[in-house]
């Protein structure tokens, strides 16, 4: 088990770290396009920055640092459940395919969607395994 974990953990990171750099080098169209959620969540959760990008870049910071930390096996049910909980967001913001008219982009937007669901279920299925700092859990 310990080999697949030593395989799993840097693969599902590498998601997270690729795709944060990417977002810290251009979170414009990240900010554009989940905006409204942003806007949403500012409104209710007043003690939040209401300048988008730097929401944006925040999240990526998070899952730049979680990512690594998973992949690395440092932390990884902490690591794995804040790559969850930053999921959320990015996922219900960055791909609103209900909103789509194009059929095409509703598509694309519904694999994404259901993509990163499917992530968020490894994610806490990682954060569940029993395996801690190289002990098995006593039970």
């Amino acid at each position: 088990m310990e080999l697949i974990r030593s395989i799993a953990r840097p693969l599902l990171g590498w998601v997270f770290i690729s795709g944060a750099v990417d977002v810290l080098r251009n979170p414009h169209p990240r900010a554009e396009v989940a905006g409204p959620t942003i806007d949403r969540i500012t409104g209710t959760a007043s003690f939040l920055p209401e300048d988008r990008v730097a929401l944006v870049r925040a999240n990526a910071a998070v899952m730049l640092g979680a990512g690594t930390m998973l992949a690395i096996g440092r932390a990884p049910r902490l690591s794995a459940l804040t790559l969850a909980a930053s999921l959320v967001p990015t996922t219900v913001g960055g791909h609103r395919f209900w909103e789509q008219d194009d059929p095409v982009r509703r598509t694309q937007n519904r694999i994404h969607f259901n993509k990163n669901l499917a992530i968020i279920g490894g994610l806490l299925m990682t954060a569940a395994d029993g395996k801690r700092s190289g002990r098995q859990r006593r039970g």
